[in-house]
């Protein structure tokens, strides 16, 4: 009997608990939630004959280990920087490893004493990441199998809000861990354009986005991912001239959350003293100087931008309660802390509420000295603040490949993102079962 560890159970855990449930009782296995808040993996057990929740101090090595020593399988939902924490743990203690978030050093490192043990460590295996690899590959590898050269491939994913329950001034909900929100992009963007390395410096980076079609949805606008450059050898296209990889949000989105970029609001490097006791209105004052001159602080703020005080986004600003007086009420937060808390009140995503996940392709390649462009595009809605798109995309291919590796099906080892047939292939053919679905389209180009 084969037993199951989910490690974390925030906001993208509940479709893939359903399904490793779901999954527990066809076969006759065990599934163990473990959250640093019991009752919220309490709540999405749902009372299951074949699960239990736990509470876990992930930070407690023991807590930690005595999980993971009694687990087949172990599926980590945790921040990011803690991934390492429960790999170290499953390469001592002999235990497979999936998550969805993007393979640091530390765990590539582990690779070889993965390896040693005949076990896998699947990072990547989510949405973006982790979707957009398989679905990506899969084109790419039809292409090349047909003669084809891939000559520019441009991938970019959305997680927005449905039209339907578009209701605020920045078309934007939350439906997946709002910290990163506040942080995407930091950093330097680098891509690969016709042959030249294109390097979007983060003070740049939300300026410099640029317009996606999205075939029934209309345009879009896209900007860097922070590293498109190792997908090159990753795709198996070491040579190819142009590889971008972006993320997409509704127009006008950019040139607004820029503005926090230029005010500084996105800071994560600092905390402000006595900052519960500050007005949003004096957070934003202290970022203003003598050169920013304006008979009150939105005029100032203003000038700062280099907009008129009635821009389109002068009034996403006021609309956060920027300019007002209300306290921020959280004790030794920096800017990117309180920012985050304020679009946690103002960007919920209510109980009936309906996210959307977008993803598009493009690929541009030669065949029997023709161009083509291919693009494949995904659009899937979620039906409310629980059910959601993010959670079922993130969510889903973990558990696909969970129970494909407890039937022995996925034969790998080692350290590995989902960019070979035997995974890709099994993987989004389930996905279509939920709705996964790509609209394939091509044509011709001059």
């Amino acid at each position: 009997m084969s037993n199951i560890l989910i490690i974390g159970a925030g906001r993208s855990a509940g479709s893939l608990i359903q399904y490793m449930l779901h999954q527990a009782a066809a076969h006759q296995w065990n599934v163990t939630v473990a959250d640093a808040d019991f009752h919220t993996a309490e709540e999405k057990m749902n009372a299951h004959p074949k699960g239990r929740a736990v509470a876990l101090n992930v930070l407690n090595a023991d807590e930690r280990k005595a999980l993971i020593s009694n687990a087949d399988i172990v599926i980590s939902l945790l921040p990011p920087h803690l991934h390492i924490e429960a790999a170290r743990d499953c390469a001592t203690l002999g235990k497979h490893l999936i998550t969805a978030s993007y393979v640091s050093k530390e765990i590539q490192q582990l690779d070889e004493a993965v390896r040693a043990k005949g076990l896998l460590f699947m990072g990547e295996m989510g949405l973006d990441p982790g979707i957009d690899h398989m679905s990506a590959m899969q084109s790419i590898h039809q292409i090349q199998s047909g003669g084809g050269v891939v000559t520019a491939f441009r991938s970019y994913t959305g997680g927005l809000v449905a039209p339907e329950s578009d209701t605020n001034p920045w078309h934007y909900k939350i439906s997946w861990n709002p910290r990163n929100v506040v942080l995407a992009g930091q950093g330097t963007a680098q891509y690969m354009e016709n042959g030249q390395l294109k390097f979007i410096p983060y003070n740049r980076l939300f300026k410099d986005h640029h317009l996606v079609y999205i075939p029934g949805m209309g345009p879009y606008e896209a900007y860097a991912n922070r590293d498109s450059l190792s997908y090159r050898s990753l795709y198996e296209m070491p040579d190819i001239p142009s590889i971008l990889r972006g993320t997409l949000r509704h127009v006008g989105f950019c040139e607004a959350w820029n503005a926090l970029v230029q005010i500084g609001l996105t800071d994560a490097s600092f905390n402000i003293a006595d900052s519960a006791h500050l007005s949003y209105h004096q957070l934003l004052e202290g970022f203003m100087d003598k050169h920013h001159p304006g008979k009150n602080l939105k005029e100032r703020v203003a000038h700062f931008l280099g907009l008129e005080p009635g821009h389109p986004v002068m009034e996403k600003l006021d609309w956060l309660g920027l300019f007002s007086n209300k306290k921020i009420g959280i004790p030794n937060a920096g800017p990117a802390v309180i920012l985050e808390n304020l679009l946690l009140e103002k960007w919920p995503l209510l109980e009936n509420d309906k996210d959307m996940v977008i993803m598009q392709h493009e690929f541009e390649y030669n065949l029997a000295g023709k161009k083509h462009l291919k693009t494949a595009t995904l659009v899937m809605k979620g039906e409310n603040r629980q059910d959601t798109a993010m959670a079922k995309t993130v969510g889903l291919p973990m558990g696909i490949l969970a129970k494909l590796v407890l039937l022995g099906k996925i034969p790998l080892t080692g350290v590995h993102i989902p960019v070979m047939k035997e995974v890709y292939e099994p993987v989004l053919e389930e996905l279509t079962n939920y709705g996964v679905v790509f609209e394939e389209h091509e044509r011709l180009l001059d």
